[in-house]
């Protein structure tokens, strides 16, 4: 089924959106495509680590034949040296789905970053902006006092905050006492979001069994390092710097390896099992977000495709319909 026109694509006068769910490794990326290439999508990245430039391998970014196919979005946006926060994601993904629907195409949001996500579809409250003098003070306390420290400090100023936020979670908390310090209230009585509006919202999520998807895991990361990890991370490394976005699965191990303090092997038994514990992490995450519908199998399975095509074409064919309703419904008039 080919889009031929942006009326298509609305569902009750709104814009369709595809958004494709699932842990690490359970192809959403070959999903995305063939849905992309059926449908007349493009695909919008939601993932932390292939917003950098450079962090190709242990990203599994979708290769340069793959990302030939379809025009991709939040992919390659920035350097590893500089911050790219989920409130950045939110702004430009935003942005990326508004441009392809006013293309006449189809946004398909597809990757595992959680956050980005939520960022995406229910926003981020808009609190004030980053004071890096105020954190380092903040950060010397910790030192000087133990972790149980700020907890102590956001009790005092702001409780309900301080009820939510774990004792031990010092990057919220250091956000938490800023963001108090800084508007002069609790963060708490603040608290607002801008959810995503004007799109109607389809997931499909991708739930393969659990052991199938961990072989997959375990020759992913083997496959990562063979083809040349290590040596991806020496050149960022040599280019930038140990920045933060360094420290993402794969490039920490591989970092480990060039500092001496663990052979390959256990740097590559150490990322695979950090991506099945990564993979457990999304998928609890993703089974909170609303009328998700599941597949229990791999995103390039010949059944996940027939299922997740059969969604999108009941989603057009609903458009149409109510389409046609609403345009043969008789005008009320007041008097």
């Amino acid at each position: 089924m080919k889009i031929e026109s942006a009326s298509q694509l609305e569902l009750g006068k709104l814009p369709l959106a595809v958004l494709l769910l699932g842990p690490t490794g359970s192809g959403k990326t070959a999903l995305s495509l063939a849905l992309g290439e059926r449908f007349g999508g493009e695909i919008v990245s939601c993932d932390s680590v292939a917003v950098y430039r450079g962090m190709d391998l242990g990203s599994a970014k979708p290769s340069p034949a793959e990302l030939a196919r379809l025009p991709h979005h939040l992919i390659n946006v920035t350097n590893p040296d500089q911050p790219f926060t989920a409130g950045d994601y939110s702004g430009q993904a935003r942005a990326a789905l508004h441009a392809i629907t006013a293309r006449g195409r189809l946004p398909i949001v597809t990757g595992g970053t959680g956050l980005y996500l939520r960022a995406l579809t229910e926003g981020l409250f808009a609190g004030p902006v980053r004071q890096e003098d105020l954190r380092y003070r903040l950060q010397r306390c910790v030192v000087r006092h133990g972790n149980g420290w700020l907890h102590r400090i956001l009790l005092r100023i702001d409780p309900p905050s301080a009820a939510r936020i774990h004792a031990n979670d010092t990057p919220k908390l250091i956000r938490a006492i800023e963001v108090c310090l800084a508007a002069r209230k609790p963060m708490s009585q603040i608290l607002t979001r801008d959810p995503l509006t004007g799109f109607h919202l389809l997931r499909i999520g991708l739930n393969p069994s659990r052991q199938a998807l961990y072989d997959r895991l375990n020759q992913r990361c083997a496959a990562m390092f063979a083809a040349g990890l290590i040596e991806e991370t020496r050149s960022l490394l040599a280019r930038y710097g140990p920045v933060k976005a360094l420290d993402a699965l794969g490039y920490r191990q591989a970092h480990c390896v060039l500092q001496g303090l663990c052979s390959e092997e256990e740097a590559l038994q150490q990322a695979q099992q950090g991506h099945r514990n990564y993979a457990k992490r999304q998928l609890t995450w993703f089974r909170r977000e609303p009328e998700v519908h599941w597949i229990a199998d791999f995103g390039d399975a010949p059944t996940t495709l027939a299922i997740a095509g059969e969604l999108l074409a009941r989603a057009f064919a609903s458009a149409m319909s109510d389409s046609r309703i609403a345009d043969t419904a008789p005008t009320r008039s007041c008097h």
